[in-house]
């Protein structure tokens, strides 16, 4: 059984609350705590923050979650983890890709207006794009985020863009040019807004449904708030109704014909989390996180289901309805088309599904192997790092983990297996083989054989001479939860999350033995041993370097704190890079391991899990980012760091 304990939940709801992505299955309550405390943390701006010596820069991206879509004619904008993609809607059966824009941070909203794309990216701000030719999308101008911008709605020369930190309405009638009308403070996590005539309604978060006057753009005021029982994000209005996607309380209606004192109409209670609405006719379309939930509102009152579609493993955000077709933004499953013409069965037209949730990255030449999660195998050609190109996926059994590659067989962790997939032919992969005999998070294999961290069970070691038969050799059930591992030579070096770091013997796979432990003051989640270092991502507690020159004895040399939940870790030189989660990248100097120091830092759009560095470029595993590749060289640069509260 794969271990995940609170502080795993922590690391993925903050990482939602971040990009409005939650992870189902979470209560409402335990989502605002593990938000609420990085919330006056000091965290880098989009891209590299404070360097030392080095020049961190983007090369190329692909993948990340969707979650935002605008749907304009024949061509769809979708918001895919830190970019604008452009694909052609013309046949929802195929959904080609037409252009990818990297931006500078989470696409969280994007409007079209004519000739523009409007898009609010998290901390990055607004940019408006030029999508004259869909082809070839081009940033006409940008405007930094007062904090957080969620969302944006567009209303003749007027953005409207929603923060955490409040309400901003700029002047967009010169796009290359941008004005600040003004900011104006509202409290809320607000994620979406609409505006209607002179006043803009804000999904309030836990603060509900909040009315603002905006007939002075200078000088806005609240004027009417409607306090939701879940938590507010999305609102659409008609006429004089509101209808707010109010998370785990479902669909509520508001009567805002009084917008001082706002009233409760009906309600629907959605199974999962509603995070956005679109009302046609008397037809309320809900992107409810596991899906999408049609509801009957012709009797506001009393509202009924009218249908629905289940989306397996995604985590549906955002919905437009165009006609008969439903687009649903759905996090880390993508872009899905829907039939809504006949309501009560809904029917699957087509889909675009990039790499989102990457746990794990392998390089092998000009291919990367990704471990995507619920979608399994990614392999990515990226002899052009700045364009990396999708050519095959193979979905496993389970969820893809993490990825070792040695000759023409990629061996994956897949959460309940160990999966042996033939990548000879990169374009079409095969299963040779699979061992399901025990949990597997993370692999790696020397000569014939496989050594598997096994979360609560500990080491499993197996034969894989025969890719198509593997069988159990040896195992060792290690005090904590094995999460991650690295082999060199006879000894096993096991990240054990609370049991710290677990030095095996291994010199006989069929009775490995344990020969030294570190109870690290984190939890171990990745290790890498260099010389006679080990370098353990011991979560909150940032990067701790052991010295396992006895290892019957290992001895902390040093240590340094990341800012964020160190999850893995490389060592090229005398640098260690850093998978920080929601701080993305950290690189820190260990030429003096008693003493390590920042050199610098890259905030990626997602979530960084895994970090694999070859020569000069840095590929990023990122949850909700996809694959991010950066350039690292020596060069002095300084740029501020901001600060959100």
């Amino acid at each position: 059984m794969y271990h995940c304990s609170t502080y795993d939940e922590e690391d993925l709801m903050r990482a939602y609350r971040y990009r409005l992505l939650i992870a189902s299955g979470l209560g409402l309550c335990a989502v605002w705590l593990i938000w609420a405390a990085p919330l006056n943390r000091t965290v880098a701006a989009p891209g590299p923050n404070a360097t030392s010596g080095l020049s961190i820069s983007f090369v190329g991206s692909i993948g990340g979650a969707a979650q935002a879509i605008a749907v304009d004619g024949t061509r769809a904008y979708l918001g895919e983890g830190g970019a604008l993609t452009v694909l052609d809607v013309s046949d929802p059966a195929t959904l080609p890709r037409l252009a990818r824009l990297p931006l500078a941070d989470s696409v969280n909203d994007v409007q079209v207006v004519g000739h523009r794309a409007y898009v609010a990216a998290d901390a990055a701000g607004l940019h408006i794009i030029d999508i004259a030719n869909p082809a070839s999308p081009t940033v006409l101008s940008s405007l930094k985020a007062w904090s957080s911008a969620r969302g944006v709605y567009i209303t003749g020369s007027l953005a409207y863009v929603t923060d955490y930190a409040g309400l901003e309405i700029i002047d967009v009638s010169d796009p290359i040019s941008p004005v600040l009308q003004s900011r104006f403070s509202v409290p809320g996590l607000a994620d979406d807004l609409v505006a209607v005539g002179s006043r803009v309604y804000r999904g309030g978060g836990s603060e509900g449904l909040q009315i603002i006057d905006v007939s002075n753009p200078l000088s806005p005021t609240l004027i009417g708030v409607f306090n939701t029982p879940g938590f507010a994000h999305a609102a659409q209005v008609i006429g004089d109704l509101a209808y707010v996607a109010d998370e785990t309380s479902g669909l509520q209606i508001i009567d805002v014909s009084n917008p001082l004192s706002p009233t409760l109409r009906g309600s629907f209670d959605t199974p999962g989390y509603a995070y956005s609405v679109q009302v046609t006719g008397s037809l309320a379309y809900v992107a409810d996180i596991s899906g999408l939930q049609i509801i009957n509102v012709s009797n506001p009152a009393s509202p009924t289901l009218s249908g629905s579609y289940n989306l397996f493993g995604g985590n549906a955000v955002k919905v437009q309805v165009i006609g008969n077709l439903a687009y649903l933004a759905s996090g880390r499953r993508g872009l899905h088309v829907l039939d809504v013409s006949n309501p009560a069965s809904p029917a699957l037209v087509g889909s675009y599904t990039p790499p989102d949730d990457v746990e794990d990255a392998h390089i092998t030449g000009d291919w990367v192997y990704l471990a995507d999660d619920v979608n399994g195998l990614r392999i990515i050609d990226v002899s052009v790092p700045s364009a990396p190109a999708l050519v095959s996926t193979f979905g496993t059994l389970g969820q893809a983990r993490n990825v070792w590659v040695a000759g023409s067989l990629v061996y994956m962790a897949d959460q309940n297996s160990l999966q042996i997939i033939d990548v000879s032919n990169p374009f079409s992969p095969t299963l040779r083989g699979s061992d399901p005999t025990t949990a597997t998070i993370d692999a790696h294999v020397s000569g014939t054989l496989a050594y598997i961290a096994s979360g609560n069970y500990g080491l499993y070691i197996a034969d894989v001479s025969d890719p198509t038969h593997p069988a159990a050799r040896g195992s060792l059930d290690t005090p904590g939860s094995a999460m991650a591992l690295q082999v060199v030579g006879s000894r096993a070096y096991v990240a054990d999350y609370n049991g710290g770091l677990q030095i095996i013997d291994v010199s006989d796979p069929l009775s490995p033995t344990l020969l030294g432990s570190l109870d690290t003051p984190g939890e171990a989640q990745g290790v890498y041993v260099q010389g006679n270092l080990a370098y353990v991502a011991d979560r909150f507690m940032g990067l701790q370097i052991i010295d396992v020159s006895n290892p019957l004895s290992p001895t902390l040399r040093g240590n340094f704190d990341t800012p964020g939940n160190a999850r893995n870790v490389q060592v090229i030189g005398n640098l260690a890079y850093v998978a920080d989660a929601y701080y993305s990248i950290q690189i820190i100097d260990v030429s003096n391991p008693t003493s390590p120091t920042l050199r610098g830092g890259y905030r990626t759009p997602g979530y960084s899990y895994n970090v694999q560095v070859m020569g000069d470029l840095v590929y990023v595993a990122d949850a909700y980012g996809g694959l991010q590749i950066l350039h690292v060289s020596e060069h002095r640069v300084f740029l501020p760091l901001v600060r959100r509260d």
